[in-house]
């Protein structure tokens, strides 16, 4: 399974590429929302880990566009942030995320999570 992780902080982009690899996933990367559609549109993923606030498209935005595509509809969305404000997650949910993911959190919450949102 394919799947995609999107955040303009280099470093988180390695955390959760590591901890989707350890739970089986081949992953790609995109430092921006405007990136992130570029590589779905050219190979389809199952999966998009997207942080909420990235330059010049935030997350919303970006899980708007992805809804937004017949070609994309079915990518499984969750939504990457240190925002705890219950307004960003109904927000998120509303825009068409699958599901929310507050950092900081371990490898293993976040496979669980994956692994919830793929069945």
């Amino acid at each position: 399974m394919n799947a995609l992780v999107v955040d303009d902080s280099s470093a988180m982009r390695r955390i959760e590429h590591r901890a989707l690899e350890r739970a089986g996933w081949r992953v790609t990367e995109a430092s921006c929302g405007h990136e992130a559609l570029d590589r779905l549109r050219a190979a389809p993923c199952e999966l998009v880990l997207a942080d909420l606030h990235m330059p010049d498209m935030d997350g919303f935005e970006l899980v708007r566009r992805i809804r937004a595509d017949a070609a994309l509809r079915g990518v499984r969305v969750v939504m990457v942030t240190s925002d705890a404000v219950l307004g960003s997650v109904q927000e998120a949910l509303a825009a068409g995320a699958d599901d929310f993911l507050m950092k900081p959190f371990t490898a293993e919450a976040l496979a669980e999570r994956v692994a919830e949102v793929m069945r």
